[in-house]
């Protein structure tokens, strides 16, 4: 059976979702505010190799754990909302890019499952 990652198609699918979700979640007026003055690039670079690993695609994820890189965003109120929009710009953005609707809900049961570590609690 082939993994998640495969099913998206490896490297440049996950390349192309991260690159169309973070121009959607800065526009979005929900939770741009989140990425003033972030390094998106370096940003992408990580949620890239972040994706790869939980869609089951190679590891090369070196990043804080979701807890730890997310804690100074819930100091700054990032809450259940802030989650539910970043769920709904990744769902358009796997709509947008031809993924089926089982593939995108099941990258959304993959995002409900660290809710609670992102949102430090």
């Amino acid at each position: 059976m082939s993994t998640l990652y495969d099913r998206l198609g490896g490297a440049p699918a996950v390349n192309a979702a991260v690159d169309i979700f973070y121009r959607k979640v800065i526009a979005d007026d929900r939770i741009g505010h989140f990425f003033e003055g972030v390094d998106i690039d370096r940003l992408a670079a990580k949620q890239k190799a972040f994706l790869t690993l939980v869609f089951g695609g190679p590891n090369s994820y070196d990043g804080k754990s979701l807890r730890d890189g997310h804690r100074h965003l819930v100091a700054q109120g990032l809450g259940d909302a802030h989650f539910d929009a970043v769920i709904e710009d990744l769902a358009a953005t796997l709509k947008e890019l031809g993924v089926s609707e089982g593939d995108i809900a099941e990258v959304a049961g993959i995002a409900q499952s660290v809710r609670n570590d992102v949102l430090d609690r």
